[in-house]
């Protein structure tokens, strides 16, 4: 039984209270005790109880000599007035006071306590007898619903020889001497106001303010709201700047058309190109949005590229456009390709191997070249076949072959301001044996020696062409040498050595680069020319026969270097 439960309550008249004293009623017992027992109680004495507590933490921190010599009660310690002498109290043997806890109570959040009511209802509870000559007041012990209590509670040894037994909730109790007032080490650190959080001295404190802190769980979640807006605010910067940038670095592009698109448009496909340059070409002709998306398109579609013209609208899909450069949706196609400088009979036997069309019914349709607008002076379509790659449907027929290449010559033609139909066709000549004769970087000097050396007034080659790509296309052979008497032969038609003027007619298909040298050669003096490489097609230009004889020299000396080439 705790000493507070023995004391003997008849004649108080708040002993049946059943309740915790408020502080008015505490200060009226106090007074009533003083009376009795007939000592004066000055009247700081009643001062507030937080005067009281930082009166016994002063004490403490000192040392009381109040309480070294055995006067006066704890209350009167606190006050700066000398207290009255009283007579002194038996020694009492040193009782071992246990060690305080080296680790400050934690201070625990609200919303870990099971009842807080219970720590203000539970706030002290007064153990140990009264003096007889000054009321006693004893140390409060704190309460805890839930956890053990690691907090070493105040304990106050008084003069009549009793001590107070402070219980703790693990069950253990400690005996404290009078000389020692133990408090807690964390009343030196801790502010005033959290301990009396802790503590809530005195009944009726349930009232005192309390000052709480956010739970764990709050303040995580905090924390992870403030991690989330940072990476929110981080992310919306990030694709602000990039769309700021976009511009500035030139990748504002679209990456596709929606599709399927307007108008037509030509784009070609020559011999080894590769995807990036189809790409480049499709994207300058607005023909795809994204040169980028388009090859990647093109690479997982696993398809290749081939050489041909193909036949695209403005604005399409990268599907749709990877559909027609791969002709997809069809079974099969029409294929065939025409190599510049092919004669008509090569020409001709091309387009039925890719075709599957008769070769003989090709052969009527090219001998009658009237009906595809060539002059009455042409005996067949030899130089008009437009050399490419070509791609027609299933079931197109061979004059409709025919006639898109032709036309594709005559186009040509007229892009360089040749309409007649007979100028037409000398132009073609011209340009087929520019084809033949140099390389493609001089072809403008050697139609302007061609036509210098057709010229009436030219005393020098009186007119004659002399060349060996004509006499050879005659023979129906194909070499770079002919002899003495192969160019004195009058009877082969295409005999430029013999026969004055323009050979019969064009000895094969010239490009469109032959074409337009030969629409508007070079101006210049030249009559004699000679390609003395027959890999690099350099070509050697000269005003005399015997300036070009040095140079016929140069393309001997480079056949003999390379044997098997000049033949």
């Amino acid at each position: 039984m705790s000493p507070v439960n023995s004391d003997d309550s008849a004649g108080d008249p708040f002993a049946d209270a059943g309740r915790p004293l408020t502080r008015k009623e505490i200060r009226a017992r106090e007074k009533a005790v003083t009376a009795e027992s007939g000592d004066a109680v000055p009247e700081q004495a009643y001062e507030s109880v937080e005067e009281l507590h930082v009166g016994v933490g002063a004490a403490q921190r000192t040392g009381s000599s109040a309480a070294a010599s055995g006067s006066g009660s704890p209350r009167t310690a606190a006050i700066a007035t000398p207290p009255a002498a009283v007579p002194t109290a038996e020694p009492v043997p040193a009782v071992e006071v246990p060690d305080v806890p080296p680790v400050p109570p934690t201070i625990h959040d609200p919303a870990e306590h099971a009842d807080p009511a219970v720590h203000g209802d539970a706030a002290a509870q007064v153990h140990g007898a009264q003096s007889e000559d000054a009321p006693h007041f004893a140390e409060f012990a704190h309460g805890h619903a839930e956890s053990h209590a690691d907090i070493h509670h105040e304990a106050v040894h008084h003069e009549d020889g009793h001590h107070g037994a402070v219980h703790h909730e693990d069950g253990h109790h400690y005996d404290v001497h009078h000389d020692a007032v133990a408090h807690p080490p964390y009343e030196e650190h801790v502010p005033y106001e959290q301990q009396a959080v802790g503590h809530q001295l005195l009944a009726g404190a349930e009232n005192a303010a309390t000052v709480t802190r956010p739970s764990k769980k709050v303040r995580r979640r905090r924390r992870l709201v403030a991690l989330l807006l940072t990476l929110a605010l981080f992310v919306t910067a990030t694709v602000v700047g990039a769309q700021f940038l976009k511009p500035l670095l030139g990748n504002d592009k679209p990456a596709d058309y929606p599709g399927p698109g307007t108008g037509q448009v030509k784009v070609s496909v020559v011999p080894g190109e590769g995807p990036v340059s189809v790409a480049a070409k499709l994207e300058d002709a607005k023909v795809v949005a994204n040169a980028d998306t388009f090859m990647a398109a093109l690479s997982a579609s696993g398809g290749t590229l081939s050489p041909g013209e193909y036949d695209f609208k403005q604005e399409m899909k990268n599907s749709d456009a990877v559909s027609v450069l791969l002709n997809e949706g069809q079974a099969k196609v029409m294929y065939f390709a025409l190599s510049a400088g092919l004669r008509i009979d090569e020409s001709l036997e091309a387009i039925s191997e890719g075709s599957g069309l008769s070769l003989a019914q090709l052969k009527a349709l090219s001998n009658s070249p009237k009906q595809f607008g060539l002059t009455s002076k042409a005996k067949n379509l030899e130089g008009f076949l437009a050399p490419g790659e070509y791609r027609f449907p299933l079931g197109t027929t061979a004059k409709e072959i025919l006639t898109k290449l032709v036309k594709s010559t005559q186009d040509e033609l007229k892009s360089q301001g040749v309409t007649d139909a007979a100028k037409q066709y000398d132009v073609v000549t011209v340009a087929s044996i520019v084809q033949a004769e140099g390389g493609q970087a001089e072809y403008k000097d050697v139609a302007g020696a061609i036509y210098n050396r057709l010229k009436p007034t030219n005393t020098e080659t009186n007119g004659l062409i002399q060349s060996d790509a004509t006499v050879t296309y005659g023979l129906g052979k194909k070499t770079f040498h002919i002899d003495e008497a192969e160019k004195a032969d009058k009877s082969n038609p295409y005999n430029t050595y013999a026969i004055q003027g323009l050979p019969a007619g064009p000895i094969g298909s010239p490009g469109t680069t032959a074409i337009d040298a030969a629409a508007k050669p070079n101006n210049n003096d030249y009559l004699y020319w000679v390609t003395i490489n027959l890999d690099t097609k350099e070509t050697k230009f000269s005003k005399t026969l015997a300036e070009h004889n040095g140079y016929v020299e140069q393309y001997n000396a480079w056949c003999e270097a390379n044997p098997g080439r000049c033949v």
